[in-house]
């Protein structure tokens, strides 16, 4: 397992920073940062800050993803997930949550809302071409390939 150094500043004066909760998390949680609670009824999505700005190096990217157990429990996921947060970037994370569960859910502040992974990029060199090498799929696109035969719904 590899390390890097990533700088963290906080914007907000009580905003918790990012955390691993296990030794071998992939995830850093991400926790609101709010002044009040924020209610987030069924249907609707918004932003929830974090109350942080990040220094990510170059070659590393920041992924916002949703946190699994909110998700089972609340029905809550994060739109665009995951989230890109750019090397370059030094504006305050948000986490853009909605709710597709059926009952508002209410945000405090420190919550745990997101979970956070530092990945590396890799940059592509495009080369313009006139033809593609061919494949055994070929241009075959959504659902090509047939229904599952587990059945509707099977994994």
């Amino acid at each position: 397992m590899s390390r890097i150094e990533v700088s963290v500043k906080k914007l907000h004066p009580q905003a918790v920073l990012p955390r691993y909760m296990t030794e071998h998390a992939a995830g850093m949680d991400l926790c609101a940062a709010l002044d009040e609670p924020l209610i987030l009824q069924p249907g609707v999505r918004c932003i929830v800050p974090t109350g942080i700005a990040m220094a990510i190096p170059p070659g590393f990217e920041g992924q916002v993803r949703p946190r699994s157990g909110l998700a089972i429990r609340e029905g809550i996921t994060m739109l665009n997930s995951p989230g890109t947060i750019d090397a370059d970037y030094r504006g305050e994370i948000g986490m853009i949550a909605v709710n597709h569960g059926q009952k508002a859910v209410t945000f405090r502040h420190g919550d745990r809302v997101a979970q956070l992974i530092i990945a590396p990029v890799t940059m592509a060199a495009l080369a313009e071409v006139d033809v593609l090498p061919d494949t055994e799929r070929g241009d075959g696109g959504f659902g090509h390939t047939g229904v599952n035969p587990g059945g509707e719904g099977a994994a």
